[in-house]
């Protein structure tokens, strides 16, 4: 579980990031967590656009994202989802106390 000052810094981080996954009019689907978690192969933070097609709201899309990834939802701002999730060995972001 993050922390505000833990959110802020990743956020900061986020700022700029290109969305690399994009959920569309078919939602969340396992296509979706299958291309998120070979995002998260590479990266820590991901940034997840929401396409105004999709049929579910920026937050119930980042809400079903994160918890079907096992990630930590960061922020959901207008349509785009920040999440995170650290690597098992030799993390590369390092989160303030």
């Amino acid at each position: 579980m993050l922390n505000s000052k833990q959110r802020a810094y990743l956020m900061s981080l986020a700022a700029n990031l290109e969305p690399v996954v994009q959920v569309g009019k078919s939602g969340v689907s396992p296509e979706t967590i299958d291309s998120l978690e070979e995002a998260f192969h590479t990266r820590e933070l991901l940034k997840v656009n929401i396409q105004k097609t999709s049929p579910d709201e920026p937050a119930l899309a980042g809400d079903k994202l994160y918890k079907r990834s096992h990630s930590e939802l960061v922020k959901v701002i207008g349509r785009k989802v920040v999440l995170y999730r650290p690597f098992r060995e030799n993390q590369k972001i390092e989160l303030p106390k």
